[in-house]
């Protein structure tokens, strides 16, 4: 492999929450790695998409990122969502978009792990269907632990393959040694409070604040 060869095809990006910050995690990685987006269900687009967001953190072009397979402008959990738009989101129907070989795919879940996607299946379900290692967002702060604990041991049960931990916000070391013993996974990354959200400032914030070597040969 190159000098800077992605170590993955695919990472799918969760968290253990709603507004945890996988956005920013996601635009993050496409900035550092070139990578291709995609976030196939979104809701809540009245206050706009998740692509759009990643589009201008990381000054990808539109090119460089998938179209959602599924979108409602509620902001509420999918299920919901779909429900009162009197649809139902069919996980057997999604297409990855096409990714130039030697890219990265960065997939963006909704919520958490366990957010329901219709009336049987998970976002668990989701990311064993694309078939992606999981990278998950986690705040720094206080609650994180049981929070992080729990996500993972949901990804655990699904039998899903977990890169990492990111923790976003104020640094606190107790936190990442906790999650890392009883989570029995390594921290990767953590991304502070940054002053400016470019593609600039997340670059920097991987090269200073995360195991690049995890992501790139």
């Amino acid at each position: 492999m190159s000098a800077n060869q992605p170590k993955f095809k695919k990472i799918f990006v969760t968290g253990t929450d709603t507004g945890v910050g996988k956005t920013v995690l996601s635009a993050l990685l496409c900035a550092a790695l070139d990578a291709v987006y995609w976030k196939p269900i979104q809701t809540g687009t009245e206050e706009g998409t998740d692509r759009r967001t990643v589009m201008a953190l990381a000054g990808i072009p539109d090119s460089q990122t998938g179209e959602e397979a599924y979108m409602y402008a509620p902001p509420v959990s999918p299920h919901l969502a779909a429900r009162w738009a009197g649809d139902k989101i069919n996980l057997g129907l999604l297409r990855e978009p096409r990714v130039p070989a030697g890219k990265t795919l960065v997939i963006e879940g909704i919520g958490g792990v366990l957010v329901p996607i219709n009336d049987t299946e998970f976002v668990t379900h989701l990311i064993r269907l694309l078939d992606a290692p999981v990278l998950l967002a986690s705040r720094s702060s206080l609650g994180t632990i049981n929070h992080t604990l729990l996500s993972l041991r949901a990804l655990k049960t699904a039998n899903i393959e977990i890169i990492g931990v990111v923790l976003i916000g104020e640094p606190n070391q107790d936190n990442r040694e906790a999650i890392e013993q009883y989570g029995q996974v390594k921290v990767v990354g953590e991304i502070p409070k940054l002053a400016a959200l470019n593609r600039d400032a997340l670059r920097e914030v991987f090269e200073t604040r995360f195991q690049r070597e995890v992501f790139v040969a």
